[in-house]
């Protein structure tokens, strides 16, 4: 059950933004083997000047449409499964014009003691749900 925080600039439209959240989603349904409906995503705009994202020393350029994506997950997944979700989540934007060069993402590990959907209350840590089982993903 990943927690998703999309920030993109405020010059893409609603279709744009839904179609780059649509785009995210799919790659994490596609590599994690989640349920469809296991999405949990925050989509802030902001002013391009707001966005600072360089190349870390890469050498490439960025554009002024940075789409950075923050994924917040249960610790367990492999190296090698993030690499997975990286390059899937770059194929599916390119898909929706988000270029390579444009796209930032982190992935941040917590464990099942860290989530509460809702009532107050670790759902995880009670019983009331299952913790998802990192090993097939």
């Amino acid at each position: 059950m990943p927690l998703v925080r999309i920030e993109l600039t405020s010059d893409r439209s609603r279709a744009e933004r839904r179609a780059i959240a649509d785009a995210v989603h799919d790659a994490l349904v596609a590599v994690l083997k989640i349920p469809a409906r296991d999405r949990f995503q925050i989509i802030t705009t902001h002013d391009a000047a707001d966005i600072i994202a360089e190349d870390a020393g890469l050498g490439f350029q960025r554009s002024g449409r940075v789409v950075i994506v923050h994924i917040f997950t249960q610790a367990g997944r492999s190296t090698e499964t993030k690499q997975r979700i990286f390059a899937e989540m770059a194929n599916r934007l390119a898909a929706v014009d988000v270029d390579g060069a444009d796209l930032f993402v982190a992935i941040s590990e917590n464990g099942p003691q860290d989530w509460s959907f809702g009532f107050g209350s670790a759902q995880y840590v009670t019983g009331e749900l299952a913790v998802p089982a990192a090993a097939s993903a």
